[in-house]
């Protein structure tokens, strides 16, 4: 029987400085400034609520360095606030250094995302950062890379739902994901600790939106893909 693929489209805004060169890893600065500079829409921007606590849902809103070049990416909510606030903007300030912006890449449009009948190959433009508290000792205690490459397989097939789930995109019961890595293990600094993170490549049965993130702290710009 062959299944017919029900995919749905989202906005997805995508704002690029390209005179402006930073390092990958000024993205989670990118964040702070932005959050800081539109204090009224922090839930969205920041992933926080005014009193602090933390907005536990994916972030709509992402901040990313990618070939040097800051980015902004917004998805459904986000897509649609992000050219509002941000055609405003003059300048960027990260740490005190003061960069002017006279042009921006603006790109807003509905794409496709969900279940595809045949396979889609992506690549990490950024760090993966797969693992967390609760996986990283199981992983740790795996003896042979096989066993280490399964577990990110079903890691990597689990953040694909994770974020299907958060944007509304629905799978079938028959719609079942599988995905295969080519990944190699880094380390990272992350809040001054530490990190282990992944490079490298994956196909999947899925069609995701260039530039979105998967995994932990995308919104500080970890697990940014694109299309190979």
């Amino acid at each position: 029987m062959t299944i017919i693929a029900r995919t749905q489209e989202l906005p997805i805004c995508r704002i690029k400085f390209p005179e402006i060169k930073l390092q990958t890893r000024d993205a989670h600065k990118l964040r702070g400034y932005f959050g800081n500079l539109f204090k009224e829409h922090s839930p969205i921007l920041h992933n926080h609520y005014d009193d602090g606590r933390l907005r536990y849902k994916y972030p709509i809103i992402q901040y990313k360095v990618i070939n040097n070049v800051p980015t902004l990416v917004g998805i459904g909510e986000g897509a649609e606030l992000l050219p509002k606030l941000f055609l405003k903007i003059k300048e960027l300030d990260i740490d005190g250094k003061k960069y002017c912006i006279t042009s921006k890449n603006i790109e807003l449009q509905n794409e496709e995302m969900g279940y595809s009948n045949t396979l889609n190959e992506y690549n990490f433009a950024t760090l993966w950062m797969a693992l967390n508290q609760k996986n990283f000792p199981k992983y740790q205690n795996l003896k042979s890379e096989p066993a280490k490459h399964e577990m990110l397989n079903a890691i990597l097939v689990g953040h694909i739902l994770s974020f299907f789930r958060n944007t509304g995109v629905e799978l079938s019961p028959s719609e079942r994901l599988f995905s295969k890595t080519n990944l190699k293990e880094k380390s990272t600094m992350f809040k001054e600790n530490k990190m282990v993170a992944f490079s490298g490549s994956f196909i999947v049965n899925a069609k995701l939106p260039t530039e979105i993130g998967l995994g932990k702290s995308v919104s500080r710009g970890f697990g940014t893909i694109i299309p190979s």
